[in-house]
């Protein structure tokens, strides 16, 4: 059941994302420093979602990394701790 519901809403997004990009066809133009671009605003809504996607993936990866890192510092220490007090 779960999973008719999660194919129901993927086809409810990109069926919305179609009709979006559909009645949104006129490109927009983005000066860079280097040069310009001119892409359809969905297309350009897409690339910045993604960036977003990416980047929001880059800093939960190494919160997470960072948490298990601390976590094993403080058992190693931990450890230690028993170590000297045993001998």
């Amino acid at each position: 059941m779960k999973r008719l519901i999660g194919l129901l809403l993927a086809l409810i997004v990109v069926a919305a994302g179609l009709s979006f990009a559909m009645l949104n066809p006129t490109p927009v133009s983005l000066d860079f420093y280097l040069g310009q671009l001119n892409l359809p605003v969905s297309l350009w809504l897409v690339i910045a979602f993604a960036i977003g996607v990416i980047i929001g993936l880059a800093a939960a990866t190494g919160r997470r990394d960072h948490r298990a890192r601390g976590r094993h510092r403080h058992t190693h220490a931990s450890a230690l701790a028993a170590d000297t007090s045993a001998a």
